[in-house]
């Protein structure tokens, strides 16, 4: 193998990637440094920068970031970063990170001025597993001289404490996987001592010429543990997904999702991802961002079967709970499995596409003429092109207004193909109808009885029901009949087509939380002469706060767009029509403010 240059510093956001990772160990030989990536550049250059005393108010003409005693600050750059480590010598950081026995199996962390280092010290072999060997009159081993390691990840001391726990669980991660080959085939001890003899070759070598030379740059061509530990930190400090196969045989994943969730050059916080598939229902759906076969080839060999048949029936036009029924899978699994792939970067939570779905614009869409982007999208779809596509969707517009009955369903297809490439890339936002309840606050407020408010509506679109739809799937047609198990139980209280005694009494309770002006002006509607009406409008009343879009409303009350739509427009009068970004979705079209 032919030997590997020193990689260049990583243009990577220095609050998410590591400065530098190191394998320590402890055992008879005493504490041991046996590998460190980034390479330690030349001594003297490190105690040349220690040494050099620079004026406070001198001017930094080659960019290297001032002292920061307390790791605040934001601007360092990855030369300086280099050097945060390359103060401490080998010697240091082996005794400081090859902790006691005492602390295998726990977390490790520990902050040195600007550092920060984290790791998961492990015993390679219990002492009772030990005490047996020697009772043993079978032929012995060679007793290992290694009682402990520890991979540890070195951070900037400002990290956030989610990446500190990623970096923990990676750490761990490996560490696991070390101990097992290790107890199977001694397999770190071998390459610990390749190690230590490259070392110990090196320093010889050292001090017969006059250049110093780094050790690790001959251990890594030659040792497979340190190039998997190569190949974890530049992982991290670019795509954030890391697969190891260690010894060749047991594969680690990890992603740190710190990373790999980037919409418009703004990362998504691990909170609002967490919120978000927290709030995963089963009208939502899932949107694949790599095409079937791509995913299928980046599954491990033994990944669950489950998994390949969700990815296999995944459609943007079928809801989850379709998903379940079609994958023969439990509501529950789907979820699960959902949230796993959104969680790797591999997939994102949409609406179900349908003829009845508004989308617009994206704020943050590069709408440049020579773009990348623009580029594929004339290759993927020949004879189009980004700019004119994006512009039909510079107002919200609605899927129904692209179709015409004269098309082929081939041009269907394709315009369903067409929304699916642009939601993968985060070009399009979908706007979801929101209602609110704004009463007059008294029957003399002017300008209440004309015009109703429902002009502060995104687009000023109607509440026209559209025609036929034919996008194949139910949830996209005005007869949705998706239950529920959060349907209130106000619903089940009444009984539809009578005005009987129980029914009065339900409704005047349901109405009884609002505020007297709000009563009264709902009570002076024309549609709450109406019994069925009325009670209609007091089942729904929990839902118009604004914080339910109308597919929510179908779903959890099993019912009609055109019955809800019919309701908003007789009550017009005390209620607000909005449309807006639905925030479970959001968080996946366009970064957070």
């Amino acid at each position: 193998m032919s030997k590997e240059p020193e990689a260049a510093p990583h243009k990577s956001d220095g609050r998410t990637s590591p400065i530098s990772v190191i394998l320590v160990s402890s055992g008879s030989r005493g504490n041991k440094l046996l590998f460190r990536y980034p390479f330690q550049r030349v001594p003297e250059d490190a105690a040349l920068l220690a040494a050099k005393q620079r004026s406070p108010y001198a001017l930094n003409p080659s960019g290297d970031a001032s002292e920061d005693p307390d790791g605040d600050s934001r601007k360092q750059t990855p030369r300086s970063e280099e050097y945060l480590v390359a103060g401490f010598s080998d010697i240091i950081l082996a005794t400081i990170l090859a902790t006691k026995s005492d602390m295998c199996g726990k977390k490790f962390e520990l902050k040195i001025d600007n550092v920060r280092f984290v790791g998961h010290p492990t015993l390679l072999q219990p002492p009772h597993t030990i005490q047996v060997s020697k009772m043993d009159p079978s032929p012995k081993r060679e007793m290992p001289t290694m009682i402990l390691f520890s991979v540890v990840f070195a951070l900037r001391a400002n990290t956030d404490p989610s990446v500190i726990g990623c970096m923990h669980t990676l750490s761990r991660r490996i560490a696991v996987a070390l101990q097992h080959e290790e107890r199977r085939c001694q397999y770190l001890t071998r390459e610990a001592k390749l190690m230590l003899a490259m070392q110990d070759e090196v320093t010889t070598l050292t001090e017969t010429d006059a250049g110093p030379q780094s050790p690790f740059r001959q251990i890594l061509p030659k040792c497979k543990l340190a190039q998997d530990l190569k190949e974890a930190y530049d992982s991290l400090c670019t795509t954030g997904v890391v697969r190891l196969h260690i010894n060749n045989w047991l594969e680690v994943s990890f992603c740190l999702p710190h990373k790999i969730h980037q919409v418009g050059g703004s990362h998504i916080p691990p909170e609002a991802l967490e919120r978000s598939l927290k709030a995963i229902r089963p009208y939502h759906a899932l949107l694949l961002l790599d095409s079937e076969k791509s995913l299928l080839a980046q599954l491990p060999l033994d990944c669950s079967p489950a998994l390949v048949r969700l990815i296999k029936t995944c459609s943007a036009v079928k809801n989850l709970q379709q998903l379940a029924q079609d994958a023969d899978l439990a509501l529950l699994q789907i979820f699960q499995i959902s949230a796993h792939l959104v969680y790797w970067g591999k997939a994102i939570i949409i609406y179900p596409l349908c003829e009845n779905n508004v989308y617009m614009l994206s704020p943050h869409s590069n709408i440049c003429l020579y773009s990348p982007l623009a580029e594929q999208f004339s290759q993927q779809f020949p004879g189009h092109d980004l700019p004119s596509t994006l512009a039909k969707f510079s107002l919200p517009v609605s899927l129904s207004e692209f179709r015409n009955p004269l098309d082929a369903p081939m041009q269907e297809a394709q315009l369903i193909q067409t929304v699916v490439w642009l939601l993968q890339r985060r070009l399009l936002i979908q706007l979801h109808t929101y209602v609110c309840l704004l009463a007059p606050p008294s029957e003399e407020d002017p300008g209440w009885d004309e015009e109703p408010p429902l002009a502060t509506r995104v687009g000023g679109r109607g509440l026209s029901t559209p025609s036929a739809l034919s996008f194949g799937s139910p949830t996209s047609s005005d007869d949705m009949t998706l239950t529920s198990p959060s349907m209130d139980n106000s619903s089940a209280e009444l009984l539809p087509g009578s005005d009987s005694p129980l029914n009065r009494r339900v409704t005047e309770t349901l109405l009884a939380s609002l505020m007297e002006h709000e009563r009264q002006a709902i009570l002076s509607v024309p549609a709450a002469q109406n019994p069925e009406d009325l009670r209609m409008f007091a089942r729904l009343l929990h839902y118009f706060r604004g914080h339910h879009h109308l597919e929510e409303i179908m779903y959890n009350e099993n019912m009609r767009r055109s019955q809800l739509k019919t309701l908003f427009d007789k009550f017009r009068s005390v209620l607000v029509v909005t449309n807006h970004e639905d925030p479970v979705v959001s968080l996946f079209q366009s970064p957070l403010d």
